[in-house]
């Protein structure tokens, strides 16, 4: 990789050709469209044509289909993230002819240099408090620019070049380059172990972590969830003083929430600063962790000089995020509701509030593990997060970029629990027959996990309707 130093600011692309290998993935779309809002030369190549691909084209892209040598020809500058291997054909064109290469995270990091970036980090709801921040941002005048790992429902995109001096980004750490970042300013939602394939144990998460807070800019800030023990030992190991350091949660915090108030479909809580009552935090989506997802963008507004009832009102319009328990369709009484979650903790908190959505009725899961060594480094854990499912359908594990692990497969998570409420199915077609014909009204079917099993929502959907008709 080039050392992306010699890059610095929107204005050190241009004139330059920027190519994208894998322009289609959320991370890397989402930045190549920034580039594009302004006037920057972009290609990109992926494997296949997606509704992604072609909105970049309509933008002024050039995409090419498949990965070639060629499709380099007068490149400027190679963008890459970590999935794209050593060996990609394109890859090693550019490192023949001596193009420089960055990755992905170098390439956000250029776009947020001289803006008050905000990065957003966690081992979970980066997504929905990065989309929280943005859209109480927006709803107050700011105009911030932004890059997101996942849709926001209101607004259809999850990256945008705004004319404000803000940039909020969803900081990734789990291949590290979230260090690339130095953010102005950075929330921190929590800390577990995660990302098996990169990180030894739990402490080495704790080390990066300290690198991340390490990163920020002096003078800028903090908001840390003062509640979770990952994040509180982080914290312990910070000795810098030239930062502002702000905890958020549930009880002595310096943002707090209290009379916590859960709906299937909403969420409330009485919200004080320094223990000063600041009114209601009132949400459209459910759920205690998007409460405190809510909180932590609060403290962020605050710190940046949004008023909080500016703040509050933005946050209360945010309608959720595409995969983040995102209802899909409903029918004859049976609902159908898509989701992101792929750690067990994750799980854990859907199917909580799924049990809530549901009221009365069954929660009918399908899930698809994401990656070998996390299926392999959390089958129990799995396990006792999904028992709190009514019924559960397997698929098999997706692999994303990894090779098969030997006696590694969903039977691992099957095989520790109750076997009269798990089905092993390996076949998506067989999945789908078996999960509507057992759905009634009044049930919830849930497709879970990050790979490609939010595909299978519509699929079950229509089935239901040609079951409906029978």
């Amino acid at each position: 990789m080039t050392e992306f130093e010699e890059f610095n600011g929107i204005d050190s692309l241009r004139g330059k050709r920027i190519h994208f290998i894998g322009i289609g993935g959320a991370g890397m779309s989402g930045i190549a469209r920034i580039m594009l809002s302004h006037g920057l030369q972009v290609s990109g190549s992926d494997v296949k044509e997606s509704s992604v691909t072609e909105n970049l084209r309509t933008m002024g892209a050039q995409i090419f289909v498949g990965h070639r040598a060629e499709n380099i020809a007068n490149v400027d500058l190679i963008v890459l993230s970590t999935a794209i291997a050593p060996e990609n054909p394109e890859r090693i064109a550019g490192e023949k002819a001596g193009t420089p290469l960055i990755a992905r995270a170098n390439a956000l990091a250029i776009l947020m240099s001289g803006k008050r970036s905000v990065a957003v980090a966690g081992t979970h709801g980066k997504t929905t408090t990065t989309s929280m921040l943005t859209v109480a941002l927006q709803s107050a005048g700011c105009d911030p620019s932004f890059s997101i790992g996942g849709m926001i429902n209101s607004s259809g995109t999850n990256a945008y070049a705004g004319s404000g001096d803000i940039f909020v980004a969803e900081a990734d750490e789990s291949d590290g380059s979230f260090l690339a970042y130095k953010p102005f300013g950075a929330i921190i939602t929590n800390i577990e172990l995660d990302h098996v394939d990169h990180f030894q144990d739990l402490d080495a998460i704790y080390a990066l972590f300290v690198e991340f807070i390490n990163s920020i800019q002096a003078g800028g800030f903090l908001v840390a969830c003062g509640g979770d023990a990952g994040v509180q030992e982080v914290l312990s190991r910070i000795t810098r003083t030239d930062i502002q350091i702000v905890t958020y949660g549930v009880g002595e915090c310096d943002w707090s929430i209290d009379r916590i108030l859960l709906s299937p479909t909403s969420s409330v809580a009485r919200v004080a600063h320094h223990g000063k009552i600041m009114g209601e935090l009132e949400l459209v989506v459910p759920g205690e962790h998007n409460l405190l997802n809510a909180l932590a963008a609060l403290g962020a507004g605050h710190l940046l000089g949004i008023q909080s009832a500016q703040m509050t009102k933005g946050i209360g319009s945010f309608t959720g995020t595409r995969r983040r328990f995102e209802f899909k369709g409903e029918v004859h009484g049976i609902r159908v509701v898509d989701d992101y979650g792929h750690h067990p903790t994750e799980i854990r908190v859907t199917l909580e509030t799924a049990r809530n959505y549901v009221g009365e009725g069954r929660v009918i899961v399908l899930f698809q593990p994401h990656r070998y060594s996390r299926t392999q480094a959390f089958a129990q854990e799995f396990a006792d997060a999904l028992s709190l499912a009514d019924e559960l359908f397997l698929l098999e594990v997706y692999p994303a970029s990894e090779l098969p692990i030997p006696g590694v497969s969903s039977l691992l998570i099957s095989q520790k629990m109750n076997p009269a409420h798990v089905h092993y199915q390996p076949s998506m077609v067989e999945a789908i027959e078996s999960v509507t014909k057992e759905a009634k009204s009044g049930d919830l079917i849930i497709t879970l996990g990050a790979g490609d099993v939010s595909s299978l929502a519509p699929v079950i959907i229509s089935s239901l309707d040609s079951l409906a008709d029978k």
